[in-house]
């Protein structure tokens, strides 16, 4: 590996410094975490906060600059989970956005709650210490949307679908993750079935290939995207397995030879496309090295032993 690429994503956002710190050099710096919140990203997204809590113009409007989004991309930043401005934020949306069905609801006035928006919420509220009785109403809905196919889809309640979607699939597998580890317990051994279960359906379709024909669901799911928002992509997928600390399975090597082959010859991996929509800013450029994809792909190769090189501490 190039030797340049550790110090590069160490002279990254402080959000970056931190992962890279922990997940490949194997050190926890909780003083940079301290430091999200003042600094560079984190910082960014905490000062677009409104006035009544909200980031945007409500809980989900509009894409991409809503609250929801906004701390989903704070999650995935890793900013101190105690950080007040967002224990604040969580604490309304509990109090204001509950549906009949137990669910978060988008809007005042929606009927149905959407499942994968509720994966996220749970991804995210967890991390950010929502308390277990605020979101037990939330995980029964979650169970109550669980496919035959083992996977979750969120036009399930709506729409009547029937076969499992690996973008919804992903977000409410990454919502069970956290909420198992900050140590919640109300119906967790039902969580964790439906985890597995939710597993292996993405790993069925080979992360990205139709389970009928073995064609390629959607190109943008090979696409190396940042953020991801709601959308599925492999290298998502293959950090979420990293993450759930997955053993190697030998369906995910398809997916992981894409990511390799996009690796560039300085050893970097490009932002290649971003969602369109609004957005608060942009955190790197599409085209350019992409410190996030880097990382990502990094530590999953890492995880999954293909990646041979030493990680050296920089002196």
């Amino acid at each position: 590996m190039n030797n340049e690429v550790i110090p590069w994503l160490l002279s990254g956002d402080v959000s970056i410094q931190y992962q890279t710190w922990r997940d490949l050099l194997g050190q926890y710096r909780t003083d940079l975490q301290q430091r999200i919140a003042n600094e560079g990203w984190g910082a960014k997204f905490l000062g677009l906060r409104n006035n009544n809590g909200h980031w945007g113009l409500g809980f989900y409007r509009p894409k991409w600059t809503s609250t929801h989004y906004a701390l989903l991309d704070l999650k995935n930043l890793e900013i101190a989970p105690e950080t007040p401005q967002i224990r604040e934020t969580l604490d309304l949306i509990v109090r204001k956005n509950k549906c009949e069905d137990g669910g978060i609801n988008t809007s005042e006035g929606t009927r149905w709650s959407d499942v994968c928006i509720n994966g996220m919420f749970l991804y995210y509220g967890c991390f950010f210490g929502v308390a277990e009785t605020e979101i037990t109403s939330v995980v029964d809905f979650i169970l109550s949307q669980q496919l035959p196919d083992g996977g979750f889809n969120c036009h399930s309640n709506r729409k009547g679908a029937i076969h499992s979607s690996l973008h919804t699939t992903l977000s409410v597998a990454e919502g069970i993750l956290e909420y198992t580890r900050i140590g919640y317990t109300y119906r967790l051994k039902e969580l964790q079935k439906a985890a597995l279960e939710s597993a292996e359906f993405i790993l069925a379709h080979k992360l990205f290939q139709s389970h009928r024909t073995g064609q390629i669901i959607d190109p943008k799911m090979l696409m190396l995207s940042y953020p991801s928002r709601w959308r599925y992509d492999i290298l998502r997928c293959l950090d979420y397995f990293r993450n759930a600390g997955m053993k190697y399975d030998p369906r995910i090597t398809p997916a992981l030879e894409v990511i390799l082959s996009k690796r560039k010859a300085d050893d970097c991996w490009p932002l290649q496309a971003r969602h369109s929509g609004l957005s608060h800013f942009e955190m790197e450029q599409p085209g350019k090295p992409s410190r996030w994809n880097t990382l990502r792909a990094l530590r999953v190769l890492k995880h999954f032993g293909l990646s041979h090189e030493i990680y050296q501490i920089p002196t």
